[in-house]
């Protein structure tokens, strides 16, 4: 019996492997869907409301960039929580509450912060491989932060100090919150131009 247990324990994938094969899906995902698509189909918004394909994108890199000031000076020792962190209520509440927002599979339109708005032009033709190398760079950070998501470390948002949530609810998030760009991205490629 402690071998049968030993042995299903070994297979199966641990949270830190199931965020990065995560990652490596919506990566994939992104390559195989906006691939070799002309940069006018890439670039193109059927309203001014609504962000293109390669904004969806840059928007991604933009605000996941945003936590890894958070991640490196968890790492280096000199991170300061918030005092509103010492609280699981507060935690907890922020933490569900955001990840339901990004995860509702895009039914609800959400207002970003100026911080994360993407800035990118018409001209731009790099962001998938700007989108690529930084998933691996997004990467090799969840990796370094997997002692602190053990210890179970509180975290402000980026864009807001009393927004404070888990470690791995941030992380939660950000996975979350990319699918639901790929998914707005992808919905793009229906429209005609």
């Amino acid at each position: 019996m402690y071998n049968e247990t030993f042995q299903l324990k070994k297979t199966m994938p641990t949270k830190l492997e199931n965020h990065l094969q995560s990652i490596d899906l919506i990566t994939n995902d992104a390559f195989d869907n906006f691939i070799g698509l002309p940069a006018e189909k890439i670039h193109f918004k059927p309203d001014p409301k609504t962000w293109s394909i390669a904004e969806n994108i840059e928007h991604l890199i933009t605000i996941n960039k945003t936590y890894f000031p958070i991640f490196e000076k968890l790492k280096n020792g000199s991170y300061q929580g918030a005092f509103i962190g010492r609280f699981s209520f507060f935690n907890n509440l922020f933490g569900d509450m955001i990840y339901k927002s990004v995860s509702d599979g895009g039914k609800k339109k959400q207002k970003t912060f100026p911080l994360w708005e993407p800035k990118i032009t018409d001209e731009d033709t790099g962001v998938l491989e700007r989108f690529k190398q930084h998933q691996e760079e997004l990467k090799k950070w969840i990796v370094q932060m997997e002692p602190f998501v053990e210890k179970n470390q509180i975290i402000h948002s980026p864009a807001n100090k009393l927004i404070v949530y888990s470690l791995e609810k941030a992380i939660e998030i950000i996975i979350a919150h990319e699918q639901r760009h790929l998914d707005q991205a992808k919905n793009l490629l229906l429209t005609k131009i």
